[in-house]
């Protein structure tokens, strides 16, 4: 004959069944007792018992910031009005404006046209280019670059396109326009 026995072992509540006779040596009894404790524990318990487990809260994840310092320091420019001639964010930027005003800023000094700019800069191969590289375009059809942003990551840069657009944004060489106007990148040095 069986019966049940409760046990509350190291918090959990176990149902043990046990194997009852009558006699008058009750040793077998306490050690079946004991070795079918000792399962119930070893299994877990497992059976009648609703565990439900307690909310954690997420930890926070830093960011790894993946830009070069002056590209941080370009963004907070988005928005600023496009103005040919200007590079300043008080009265805007025309692209080399930007570029320019942004390494000045940054203790790298540029020259001041986008012609000037790649002249005097060293291209990087396309599959090397990183966060904070100048990009050049050709968009005036002409055969020299007539344009130029700042690099920031994943096919993206910021500059100060055109009139049309009005200000300063971040744009993606994946677009078509970009992508076949895209001549080179050049990377900026201190020495410079």
């Amino acid at each position: 004959m069986f019966s049940r026995q409760f046990f509350n072992l190291l918090g959990f509540d176990c149902v043990v069944k046990t194997l009852t006779y009558s006699s008058e040596n009750n040793l077998p009894l306490f050690r079946l007792t004991i070795i079918s404790a000792a399962f119930a524990v070893l299994s877990g318990c497992a059976g009648d018992m609703d565990i439900k487990s307690e909310p954690v809260a997420p930890r926070p994840v830093a960011k790894r910031n993946m830009n070069a310092p002056v590209v941080d320091y370009a963004l907070q420019f988005q928005g600023v009005p496009y103005s040919y001639g200007n590079a300043s964010p008080e009265k805007g930027f025309d692209c080399s404006g930007f570029v320019k005003y942004v390494y000045d800023q940054n203790g790298i000094h540029l020259p001041r046209t986008v012609r000037e700019m790649s002249n005097a800069l060293t291209p990087v191969p396309n599959e090397n280019i990183h966060s904070g590289d100048l990009v050049f375009f050709n968009t005036s059809g002409g055969d020299f670059a007539s344009h130029v942003g700042i690099y920031t990551n994943s096919n993206n840069f910021i500059h100060a396109p055109s009139s049309r657009t009005g200000k300063v944004v971040v744009s993606s060489l994946n677009n078509n326009y970009w992508r076949e106007r895209f001549i080179d990148a050049r990377r900026p040095r201190k020495n410079n």
